[in-house]
């Protein structure tokens, strides 16, 4: 059976700069090594605040395969902020439903709650390979000028030198050494930044190993997860299937113990594997293999994701289990959080100890959705007979006794939020009894006056007033801070969601996250909380 392709790759010539002496002539602001999504939102976030940047991408074109497949609508409204969510909307396939069997029985359907009025729905199926093609797209059309893409340049080795960092780069065409000021490591789970700077990761890599495959079929079958346990394709074992716009299928299927993973990933063996398992559902359409890899799953982080001038993001900061989503939708809160501090800092706005809270509150977030998924890693592939008997037992129940059901939930990814952020002004929280608190994201909901509140969030501080006076707007206007003003209505979805009353005030932080929220609240206190952030908070 011949392999097939469903995407139009762009092949890229390596990119070598002018050099003096084997070194580029230009010292860039920032050096961004890893070209994948969470490196192209890094450089698409700083471009945002005004921040060049060079992208260094070893590979000469955009990944291959599905990969990461789903975002969530928080990343989906992080994208909103540099034209990429609408591409992805087109193109993706949002869904709402899962089903479990165990065997061929039905045990568990799931329904993922929705919000009738945020912009997005809760979670969309893309290839990856389409989300990086959308943000090169946004960085060609809006970002040219700022942000330069460097194929075929692998970064070798790294050294911090007095106010910046020194990489040396190879390209097919020859080497050369770059001088950045800040280097952001997005080079994903074997990150040559990690290494050079001797970081380790901790935590729990799992023994279990997956196939993802992608297939082209086309079916009936409505969008949803589905997820089977110890199946007659793949007895003693799990299988996910997933559906994907213009017939595109992908497969991810735990492989027992007594497999081989060279063996087992080996195209025939696979295929096989595919082919008894549409079998088993009743799919009878002709069919086509796309792409084949092997996954291992792993909760694993770096105690720390600020080593000097040098940050990591994405996998190349931690690793959690594909079962949830937190992949690349945690690697694009990574960077949400991070470019702002860091353009803050880089223009003068803001202290460093601002970018120190990087870490505190991304390894929260990160062991957050590592105890999340790990639930759901350890019910798809027990770590031991213990568990194994445990999950038996509960998919023998479920199809009986709907309380059990619960216990197969995969858990899909919500966002994490901060509670104990050092940046947390919440004086006040205890007035309000909706609403999201301090160190958690906005709520998304349309505005009077059109287009949804996500559309305004960033690239500095927002100020949400509900029907403020004339002239306190005129005393915020003159505080000279980094900071945009929406005045509301308190009976709007807004105000509703929000608990507010006249006179009540929410400051959010450029990445979407409540620094504070007031009853009332007059201009000083708040040219005291942007003051306080800006100076790192209470580190």
């Amino acid at each position: 059976m011949e392999f097939v392709s469903y995407f139009d790759y762009e092949k890229f010539a390596p990119v070598v700069p002018k050099t003096q002496q084997g070194r580029d002539q230009v010292r860039h602001r920032v050096a961004v090594v890893g070209g994948g999504p969470v490196g192209f939102a890094v450089a698409l976030g700083l471009a945002r605040q005004g921040i060049a940047s060079v992208v260094l991408e070893a590979d000469d074109s955009v990944c291959l395969g599905s990969r990461a497949g789903c975002v969530t609508s928080r990343t989906l409204e992080i994208f909103e902020q540099t034209g990429v969510a609408e591409p992805i909307m087109r193109q993706g396939l949002p869904w709402a439903e899962g089903w479990s069997y165990y065997r061929t029985e039905e045990v568990l359907h799931l329904e993922v709650p929705q919000d009738p009025v945020a912009k997005f729905p809760r979670l969309v199926n893309i290839q990856q390979c389409y989300i990086e093609q959308y943000m090169l797209d946004s960085i060609r059309a809006n970002y040219a000028d700022l942000i330069e893409i460097r194929w075929q340049n692998r970064m070798e080795a790294m050294r911090q030198v007095d106010g910046g960092v020194e990489l040396d780069v190879s390209t097919p065409e020859g080497t050369y050494t770059l001088n950045a000021d800040w280097v952001v490591g997005t080079d994903g789970a074997h990150s040559a930044v990690r290494k050079a700077l001797g970081a380790r990761f901790v935590g729990t890599r799992y023994d279990g190993q997956y196939i993802i495959a992608d297939i082209k079929m086309k079916s009936e079958l409505p969008a949803g997860r589905r997820a089977w346990f110890d199946p007659p394709s793949n007895p003693g074992a799990t299988l996910l299937l997933h559906k994907h716009r213009d017939d595109l299928w992908r497969f991810d299927y735990q492989l027992r113990e007594d497999e081989d993973p060279e063996e087992a990933v080996k195209p025939e063996n696979v295929l096989e594997r595919i082919r008894s398992h549409l079998e088993l559902i009743g799919e009878h359409a002709p069919w086509q293999p796309v792409w084949i890899t092997l996954y291992r799953a792993s909760c694993l982080t770096l105690e720390d994701y600020r080593h000097g001038r040098v940050l990591l993001a994405g996998d190349a900061a931690h690793l959690v289990p594909i079962f949830g989503v937190r992949g690349l939708n945690s690697g694009m809160e990574d960077v949400n959080n991070l470019v702002w501090k860091l353009a803050f800092v880089m223009r003068g706005q803001a202290n460093e100890r601002l970018l120190d809270t990087y870490t505190p509150e991304r390894v929260f977030a990160t062991r957050e959705n590592m105890r999340h998924a790990s639930k759901s890693a350890e019910f798809m592939a027990p770590p031991a007979p213990a568990f194994a008997l445990m999950r038996s037992a509960v998919l023998g129940l479920a199809a009986e006794h709907p309380w059990v059901r619960r216990l197969i939930d995969p858990r899909q990814s919500t966002t994490v939020g901060y509670p104990d952020s050092p940046l947390n002004q919440a004086a006040q929280d205890a007035a309000f009894t909706a609403g999201p608190r301090s160190g958690f994201a906005f709520i998304d909901a349309p505005l009077p006056q059109g287009g949804h509140l996500c559309q305004h969030i960033g690239p500095q501080f927002t100020l949400m007033a509900f029907e403020p006076t004339p002239a306190w707007t005129a005393q915020v206007s003159e505080l000279n801070l980094p900071l945009t003003q929406l005045s509301l209505e308190t009976k709007s979805d807004l105000g509703q969601r929000y608990d507010a009353k006249p006179g009540t005030v929410y400051l959010i932080r450029p990445d979407g996250n409540v620094l504070a929220r007031w009853r009332q609240a007059d201009a000083p206190a708040i040219r005291q909380a942007i003051e306080l952030c800006c100076q790192g908070g209470s580190l």
